[in-house]
């Protein structure tokens, strides 16, 4: 599948690219780095010639996948992005001005392009439909602090290790999506394909609000839904009161049928003297 991106061009104007498709090298080429994406631009500007190329390469029968971008002015490649490096790297003179002004302004949207375009790709074009790889997300909520109600705080919607990195999470409030005052980080990669990503939610709890963390995903058949009840600081002690009774209730209970067990036993005579021989 092609996927159009936009990528800083020379002094900082964007100019668009679309991601091509090349044939690949036979998979029986194990170990080999193999050149699976392409994208190229050039312009001539007062008869001189700039050239971007943008390469995706995967080494055959690994996980290992490398993004390199590089910006060519009259045949003299000046700058250049390698996923290994992790940013701009000016080659020339001419390159250190702009390589400066990308990694300000682009290397972050042009790291996340390793995952976004490279493996984006890789996956629609290279892995049959069936034998995708799709792992679940973990979804658990927390609270940012532990403080009485009708206080301000912050819910945290923790969704965790999942494949692929396409995902919708929202907050609901008593059956309302929220859209005020929810913030979400970028989405983190754990570095073995998977990822993770934590969207907040800042609200003032009232007695018996009902939240929801709503979570969309290819990997799931129907949504994952995780809630939280608003609940008084007395309901909460009751709670913890009920569990630790409990807890201490099953531990008398233990004791008491180990005492019991040991004294039905009672003591071991001398063994049947035939054994003794």
């Amino acid at each position: 599948m092609c996927t159009s991106v936009l990528l800083p061009g020379l002094l900082g104007d964007l100019v668009c690219r679309r991601l091509v498709m090349l044939p690949h090298t036979p998979s029986s080429l194990a170990g080999s780095e193999t050149s699976i994406c392409k994208a190229s631009l050039s312009s001539d500007v007062s008869s001189s010639a700039f050239v971007f190329k943008g390469l995706c390469y995967y080494t055959n029968g690994t996980q290992r996948i490398r993004l390199v971008i590089r910006y060519i002015y009259n045949r003299e490649e000046y700058v250049r992005f390698d996923s290994d490096v992790g940013e701009f790297r000016a080659l020339t003179e001419l390159g250190r001005p702009s390589a400066e002004y990308y990694n300000k302004q682009y290397l972050e949207r042009t790291r996340a392009e390793l995952d976004t375009v490279c493996r984006h790709n890789y996956e629609e074009t290279e892995v049959p439909t069936s034998l995708r790889r799709l792992e679940q997300p973990n979804v658990a909520i927390s609270l940012s602090r532990t403080e009485a109600l009708n206080h301000h705080n912050l819910l945290v919607c923790s969704v965790t290790d999942f494949y692929p990195a396409q995902i919708k999470v929202r907050w609901f409030r008593n059956g309302q999506e929220e859209t005020a005052g929810v913030v979400s980080t970028q989405l983190i990669r754990n570095g073995d394909w998977t990822f993770q990503i934590l969207v907040m939610l800042e609200m003032t709890p009232q007695r018996g609000e009902v939240y929801i963390c709503h979570v969309d995903h290819p990997s799931l058949e129907s949504p994952v839904t995780v809630e939280w009840r608003a609940q008084s600081e007395s309901a909460q002690s009751k709670m913890l009161s009920g569990i630790g009774g409990f807890v201490l209730g099953v531990i008398f209970l233990g004791l008491g049928l180990f005492i019991r067990h040991k004294r039905q036993k009672g003591p071991r005579g001398p063994p049947p003297a035939g054994l003794l021989q």
